[in-house]
């Protein structure tokens, strides 16, 4: 019998498809470990958000939810780093730093609060000496104007509005690993 826990799915795989859209990062790549700029500062990182920027969305896209989420957490579901929600279709990036409790989202979005507590971008901080985890940052195209949700949900419940609210969505999917 092995104590190694199997690998999770990606949460993306489990839901209905939806079509793809690009998302590009000046501060990551795809499938390449996050630098510890975006790591959480329990393991000495920066706790900063990356840049995101996003093109190629559906026309009728009314507004967009930003997420961070670590399916390899040892929690049985998985850890939400971050969620912004209801930033405006005519917003197609974050700056770097745009996930920090003190501003830098856009008139009328907020953020809910990560699995850390905090109303805030919180940066990767597997257990040390666990494998490698995947960040999977997503932006989802949405078509509404807002969210029915407010800042004090859970992030299930901002994923249970996005099941029936997602046109389209785009990823990027980084890693981290504490030695």
């Amino acid at each position: 019998m092995s104590l190694e826990r199997p690998v999770a799915p990606d949460p993306y795989d489990l839901l209905p498809a939806v079509p793809v859209f690009t998302l590009t990062s000046t501060d990551i790549q795809d499938g390449k470990a996050l630098d510890d700029t975006f790591a959480h500062d329990s393991v000495g990182g920066g706790n900063l958000s990356p840049q995101l920027s996003w093109s190629g969305f559906p026309a009728e896209t009314k507004s967009f939810v930003v997420t961070c989420f670590d399916p390899d957490a040892p929690t049985g579901s998985g850890f939400w780093h971050w969620v912004a929600v209801n930033l405006p279709a005519s917003v197609t990036e974050l700056a770097r730093g745009a996930g920090s409790a003190e501003g830098g989202l856009p008139d009328g979005a907020f953020h809910v609060r990560n699995d850390y507590g905090t109303l805030s971008y919180g940066g990767s901080a597997p257990p040390a000496g666990d494998r490698e985890h995947r960040y999977v940052f997503a932006v989802h195209a949405v078509d509404v104007d807002a969210l029915d949700v407010t800042w004090d949900v859970s992030p299930a419940v901002v994923g249970f509005n996005l099941a029936f609210h997602t046109l389209a969505r785009a990823t990027l999917r980084s890693t981290y690993r504490v030695s």
